[in-house]
């Protein structure tokens, strides 16, 4: 059987992966997405052989490794699938800033003018800062209510 290799809907997908890898500061390295793959994915991992076929569109990740990918990758499946969609993203930007201060309107024209290595570490401070919090949540709740006693 002979091997369809010219397939457009792969070779788009192979082109959002990389620039993906790059948005989140991967180096264009078949072994470190499969090693950044396997750290998150749950199931059996993909060798480097897999990741390449992926990044250079002769194949394509089935559903449950897709959205792992696009977790290591920070962009959601869809994006990573079909592209973004922009007027979505508009309308959630515009809400977003319409609710921002001056302050918080700042920080986010300070971080867009960041390198990829930067944002990915900056998204993953706010990850964990996140977390924190909400691990914190119910320690925080009787600190504040002990303090109004």
């Amino acid at each position: 059987m002979k091997k369809n290799l010219h397939n457009p809907e792969h070779e788009a997908f192979a082109a959002r992966l990389r620039q993906a890898m790059k948005d989140a500061g991967l180096k264009a390295s078949a072994t470190q997405l499969a090693d950044s793959f396997n750290l998150r994915y749950w199931g059996e991992g993909i060798t480097a052989h897999a990741a390449r076929n992926w990044m250079f569109g002769v194949s394509m990740p089935k559903q449950d490794k897709l959205k792992a990918l696009s977790e290591v990758l920070n962009i959601s499946p869809q994006d990573l699938l079909f592209g973004p969609q922009r007027v979505v993203h508009t309308v959630k930007e515009t809400q977003l800033t319409d609710s921002m201060g001056m302050g918080d309107t700042e920080m986010l024209r300070q971080y867009l003018q960041l390198q990829p290595e930067q944002k990915r570490m900056v998204r993953q401070w706010v990850r964990m800062s996140l977390a924190f919090q909400q691990s914190d949540s119910p320690r925080l709740d009787r600190l504040a209510q002990a303090n109004r006693s």
